[in-house]
Order: structure tokens, then C-alpha cells, then sequence
């Protein structure tokens, strides 16, 4: 198990989670039609976390050959001025369920990167630990994926060791 702290004032972000093998394939048409959240299923199930090799967020350019469509069913909805971008964001990041990280906040700025349903995870580190730092980008929109990635620069793991 593996729990994940604010690289900025030690604040424990989530209880001790399982890492998966990797990021589960969700479909954005899988959501919650007729209930109350009309958001697609979390990627990673609440209690695990799992590794997303490939760049996600922000900043974003214009695609070249090889970052055509990497994304697949977990790409953002992207902003009017910013359609056709691809994330150009940290490899590596580590995404966990949502609500395994009930200390965070929802920061106020999100401006044109909100959609109708919540952060389209565009417009950069959206949540904030209580100290202030901004250490994850919530992606909470009806039309995209529903997954939370922590920034690596500004969250760390801890494993406990378990041999003694």
C-alpha cells in the first residue's frame, strides 16, 4: 500500500492505496445517465491508483505525428481555443480515484476550462491542499473522463516497509 503527501507542507493526501498495472480502460459512454452525477466511472476504482505513462494536462500543443490521438477515450474536452491541442503535460503521473482525496479543494479559477458538469482538467493544477499548494489537476466533467492526477513535482509516495 501506498499513501501520497504534500511535497510542500507533509499533509497525508490519501489513505494507503494498491497500485494497479496499469490505467484502466473506461468509456466516457459508461456514464451515469440517469442518476445524479452524469459523470463517466472513475478510471481507477476507489483504493488503488494506478501509473499514466503517457503525458497528460497541461501545457498542451499542437499535435505532431506521433501525439496524434494517444489519448483515445480518456481525451479532454478541450476549450474553444485550444481544440485540436494535445496534452504535452508530465509522463508518469499518478491517478487515483477522486474521492480518496477528500482533503483537496476545488480551487475558484477555472475560468473557460470549467464545463458544464465540472474541471475539464485543462487549465492545469486545479485542486489545492490545505497549506495552499495546488498539487493535482481534477478532470470532473460530464464529457470526458473522471480522474484526478497528482502532480509528481509537488505530491510524493510513501511505502511503508512492511519486511520488519
Amino acid at each position: 500500500m501506498t499513501g501520497f503527501y504534500c511535497a510542500k507542507c507533509g499533509a497525508e493526501l490519501t489513505p494507503g492505496l494498491q497500485e494497479l498495472p496499469g490505467v484502466p480502460d473506461v468509456s466516457v459512454h459508461d456514464k451515469d445517465r440517469h442518476g445524479t452525477t452524469r459523470l463517466a466511472p472513475s478510471t481507477v476504482p476507489r483504493g488503488s491508483y494506478a501509473i499514466d505513462p503517457e503525458p497528460w494536462g497541461a501545457p498542451f500543443e499542437n499535435p505532431d505525428a506521433q501525439t496524434a490521438d494517444v489519448q483515445g477515450s480518456r481525451a479532454l474536452l478541450m476549450p474553444p481555443d485550444m481544440t485540436g491541442m494535445v496534452p504535452a503535460g508530465p509522463r508518469n503521473s499518478v491517478v487515483v480515484h477522486p474521492q480518496d482525496m477528500p482533503s483537496l479543494r476545488l480551487t475558484s479559477s477555472l475560468g473557460i476550462h470549467h464545463g458544464c458538469c465540472g474541471p475539464l482538467g485543462t487549465g492545469g493544477r486545479n485542486m489545492a491542499c490545505r497549506c495552499g499548494a495546488r498539487v493535482a489537476t481534477l478532470a470532473a466533467d460530464c464529457t470526458g473522463p473522471h480522474e484526478l492526477h497528482l502532480d509528481p513535482l509537488r505530491t510524493c509516495a510513501f511505502m511503508p516497509d512492511t519486511s520488519t
